[in-house]
């Protein structure tokens, strides 16, 4: 029991995960920064409010903190994309074309006669099963 635990722990990918949320946990502060420190006061320019707290309450009920809780999800991905996705997608294009790496492997593996027939036996099994 306990050598299936420790298999379980020392694979890849549990420690790539476990690295992840750390990294993704310590990266947070950054992103918090940029949204309420740069993103939120130039809004606030446009808006004239940094959040939208008080618009549309009525009474206790109040819709703007919801609206507020909406627009900092949205700058927060939109921080994430811009600052991280774009620039490492560039770069990892930039790497494979310096290596050489065909970014079309889909199209290479429907020519390799063992994938196709594969695909074929797969999708014969899946008409079966739905009969």
């Amino acid at each position: 029991m306990l050598t299936g635990f420790k298999k379980f722990i020392l694979k890849g990918n549990v420690i790539d995960l476990a690295v992840a949320v750390i990294i993704g946990a310590a990266f947070s502060s950054v992103v918090d920064a940029l949204v309420k420190s740069v993103m939120m006061p130039l809004i606030s320019l446009l808006v004239g409010e940094p959040n939208f707290d008080d618009f549309l309450a009525f009474g206790d009920v109040r819709f703007g903190v919801l609206l507020t809780a909406v627009v900092n999800f949205l700058l927060v991905a939109a921080a994430i994309y811009f600052v991280i996705v774009v620039p490492m997608n560039h770069m990892i294009e930039r790497r494979n074309r310096k290596l050489g790496i065909n970014q079309d492997v889909k199209e290479e593996a429907a020519e390799d006669p063992q994938i196709a027939l594969l695909t074929e036996i797969r999708d014969a099994l899946r008409s079966e099963s739905t009969r």
